[in-house]
């Protein structure tokens, strides 16, 4: 047998995000249960979900930092006992819109009590000494297309993400925008009992399950 024989590569499994958006909402609002419906059709995102705009090119930068705690044994030149103590996951983008959910992001104000100031339509936000932590519930959504062009989804959803770092802001000319960059860090929900979940979809998708491995579960009864 030869590695011809064996090998198994399909370069139009191959996935790129072409374009996507990260939608924000508040804590309370409804949880995303379903990207997509009959047909891989996106669904309409739960009342509160708002897209933050366009993104620098970097798009959606995730991180993931495990930690272990790990066991050594006389005579071993490897552990001989590893538990994973923490699995964080963080979320980074820099907003290039200026408008009330980016300023919301940037500044730590609550979106609901940002409001211009009568006649002169004036917007003042005052940082406070002591931020208090706000929590967001995030869905960063790429978008593909498959050989026939019908759309891919492939989408992280955060239930209960923090702002817990700043990106520099410059007031500069030229091609410099004036930007509102945050890193996200996904904390557990206690009622939904995960810190994030990945979803797929689409009708691209649905075309590629048999290539990708994936079965179908039966629609009968």
């Amino acid at each position: 047998m030869s590695y011809a024989d064996l090998e198994e590569r399909k370069s139009h499994l191959i996935r790129k995000a072409l374009k996507g958006s990260c939608f924000g909402a508040p804590r309370t609002a409804d949880p995303i249960e379903t990207l997509t419906t009959t047909g891989g059709e996106l669904n309409t995102l739960p009342e509160s979900y708002s897209d933050f705009g366009w993104l620098t090119e970097e798009g959606m930068p995730f991180g993931r930092d495990v930690s272990q705690s790990d066991i050594t044994s006389f005579g071993s030149t490897t552990p001989t006992r590893s538990d994973v103590t923490a699995d964080t996951t963080t979320l980074t983008i820099i907003a290039q819109e200026t408008k009330a959910s980016t300023i919301a992001l940037g500044t730590g104000a609550d979106l609901a009590a940002i409001r211009a100031a009568a006649g002169t339509g004036e917007v003042r936000i005052d940082k406070p000494e002591t931020p208090s932590a706000k929590y967001y519930r995030l869905l960063a959504l790429a978008v593909d297309q498959d050989d026939t062009g019908a759309e891919i989804y492939i989408a992280r959803f955060l239930p209960r993400a923090k702002v817990t770092g700043f990106n520099a802001q410059t007031y500069a000319g030229g091609d410099q925008a004036i930007t509102w960059g945050v890193t996200f860090t996904a904390y557990s929900d206690s009622t939904l009992g995960f810190t994030e979940s990945w979803l797929f979809g689409g009708p691209g998708w649905l075309n590629l399950l048999d290539d990708m491995g994936i079965e179908q579960e039966s629609t009968g009864g």
